[in-house]
């Protein structure tokens, strides 16, 4: 039941005589406490995420051809040969691994 339901029942039950006025106010503010503000939790994931992805930068540093592994690599925590070798298993057994590594040669810039 989300806040909006039970406020909407706290006032049928006050309109319908079942709590007194200082019932309802109590109960209301009681309500509204312990209720969240806002979806905080849910908004600051999604942008801590994307901020997350503004920090991608290719590599200069640990890089075999463009530096997207070791971009990855600082992104995330992984080794950036892990990386390398999804890419490689991704091209060779699905075909897509070449393709999002050169997409991701064309967008993403390099570190400064």
């Amino acid at each position: 039941m989300n806040l909006a339901d039970e406020i909407q029942r706290l006032h049928e039950l006050h309109q319908s005589g079942a709590l007194t006025d200082a019932e309802f106010v109590q109960a209301k503010t009681k309500l509204l406490k312990e209720a969240p503000l806002t979806d905080a939790p849910q908004q600051a994931g999604a942008g801590n995420t994307l901020n997350q992805l503004n920090r991608f930068r290719r590599s200069k540093n640990d890089q075999w051809l463009a530096g997207i592994c070791g971009g990855l690599g600082k992104l995330t925590g992984l080794e950036s040969w892990v990386w390398r070798l999804l890419f490689v298993t991704f091209s060779f057994y699905f075909g897509f691994g070449l393709v999002a590594y050169i997409v991701a040669w064309i967008f993403v810039p390099e570190e400064d």
